[in-house]
């Protein structure tokens, strides 16, 4: 365990913005994890648990407490059969990219097409982290905590975690702390059937085709370098949180108006994107922000008095960047203006998609 005190944050998000925390502390394992949670609750102070810091913008002020960051590692396969698959337990702290590549190297399919996201093992089911067609929802069987009310252990069955769009109960609550997840995957050389069209695209394979985990992987991974997607300290496109808005879900008649709205500004014969959500119609917050008028590199050249030091990135509109030297403060200017151009072009509320840490969008 290592502790410090006025400690930077924005070295350890992949955004690179954000003040110092109060107390830093980093744990190895999860009794460490476990005491220092504990300590601070009882205590009655200001606790924030920091994974790999990939979907988080702490503001300028910094944190007033403690910042737990979790470095737990391990990985351990509790089981393994032709007929149940692969059982294998991922210790909180995991770099996620580095579990997705352990299987398929393991030929442990079921997670090869959420290759080269960043950040830990921990967040992926706060998150319901998800890509080209793939969520952890599919393949998560145990989610380990510590729950913070009772100051015990608690383990949650996928079926009780409320697994929806980028979202679940612990995402709801900062009662849970992920302590590990047990993943269920399939033994198979092949990847389950590609889901998504760009992806298929660049496989040269039809939809629904299952391909070598291998290639599978390499073929994620490439499309997500072409977006910026895969970090890279020289790439200032990869000083984001990914994604900063999640895709709108809306209901038949909110999509109707969505249609109207885009036929008045757009033109009768243009359509927005639309794909089967859940309850209801997703749409793609992307199209809507480049349709607004918000292009690749938007917020660059101080455009909308905004300062210069974020902007969209040159290679997806959906990743809001620090350009070098951006402040939290304008990221969110930059956030606000994308967000409010897409409610009043188009009567759509985008949401964010990182967590944000004494502030709001």
């Amino acid at each position: 365990m290592r502790e410090e005190f006025d400690a930077a944050l924005a070295p350890h998000t992949t955004m690179r913005v954000g003040g110092p925390a109060a107390r830093l502390v980093t744990v190895a394992t999860i009794d460490e994890l476990v005491d220092v949670v504990r300590e601070v609750d009882d205590a009655g102070e200001p606790l924030l648990v920091m994974g790999g810091g990939s979907n988080l913008v702490i503001a300028d002020a910094g944190f007033p407490g403690t910042v737990v960051r979790v470095a737990t590692s391990g990985v351990t396969r509790e089981s393994q059969d032709a007929c149940g698959g692969a059982f294998v337990r991922v210790a909180a702290g995991e770099p996620w990219d580095d579990v997705v590549a352990l299987a398929v190297a393991e030929g442990w399919s079921g997670i090869e097409a959420l290759s080269g996201i960043p950040g830990s093992t921990g967040a992926t089911p706060v998150q319901n982290v998800g890509a080209y067609g793939q969520e952890v929802a599919q393949t998560i069987a145990q989610v380990r905590t510590w729950d913070r009310e009772t100051q015990t252990v608690r383990t949650f069955a996928a079926a009780d975690c409320a697994f929806t769009y980028r979202h679940s109960l612990f995402k709801a609550s900062s009662r849970y702390v992920v302590l590990d997840v047990a993943f269920q995957l399939t033994l198979a050389d092949l990847s389950a059937p590609i889901a998504y069209a760009d992806l298929a695209a660049g496989l040269d394979v039809p939809l629904g085709t299952r391909v070598p985990l291998a290639d599978a992987r390499e073929a994620v991974l490439a499309q997500r370098r072409r977006r910026g997607m895969v970090l890279d300290a020289e790439d200032h496109d990869t000083w984001s949180c990914g994604s900063f808005f999640t895709n709108p879900i809306l209901g038949a008649r909110a999509f109707e108006r969505l249609v109207a709205r885009v036929h008045e500004r757009l033109g009768a014969d243009v359509e927005p994107p639309r794909y089967p959500g859940g309850d209801g119609i997703k749409t793609s917050a992307a199209w809507l922000i480049e349709r607004a008028g918000f292009g690749k590199g938007f917020g660059g050249a101080r455009e909308a008095g905004l300062s210069g030091l974020a902007a969209l990135s040159t290679k997806h509109t959906l990743a809001v960047t620090n350009r070098g030297a951006a402040s939290v403060a304008d990221i969110l200017a930059l956030a606000r203006t994308v967000r409010d151009g897409v409610q009043d072009a188009f009567g759509v509320a985008l949401v964010n998609e990182p967590v944000f840490v004494g502030h709001d969008l």
